[in-house]
């Protein structure tokens, strides 16, 4: 039962590694692919947060992505988006690099 067990982790850390790899080497040919990829993957964490009131951080929730098994290559594809976009097709990209902060404001 052990080795059963060792062997679908063994399969499923194998597929994991060959995913990493298929977006490494993924290149970015076509504007709008590059597009599409950059309006996918978000800038930063959808789930970390700066909740402020009267203009003070009351509460920071911390990013949870780095916990995704393909957060560095998921970045690192986004990120070559970007230069494509910005390198090769001359398109101003800061429409791409927004930051959200929650504000919370008492009433």
């Amino acid at each position: 039962m052990r080795s059963l067990i060792l062997n679908r982790q063994q399969k499923s850390l194998n597929l994991l590694e060959l995913v990493r790899i298929w977006l490494e080497r993924l290149e970015i040919k076509e504007k709008e692919t590059a597009r599409r990829i950059v309006k996918l993957i978000p800038a930063q964490c959808p789930f970390e947060r700066e909740i402020q009131m009267f203009g003070k951080v009351i509460v920071r929730i911390p990013a949870l992505c780095k916990f995704n098994p393909l957060y560095e290559q998921l970045i690192g594809l986004r990120f070559r988006a970007l230069c494509f976009l910005a390198d090769s097709c001359g398109e101003d990209i800061t429409p791409y690099c927004s930051t959200h902060k929650t504000n919370l404001v008492a009433q």
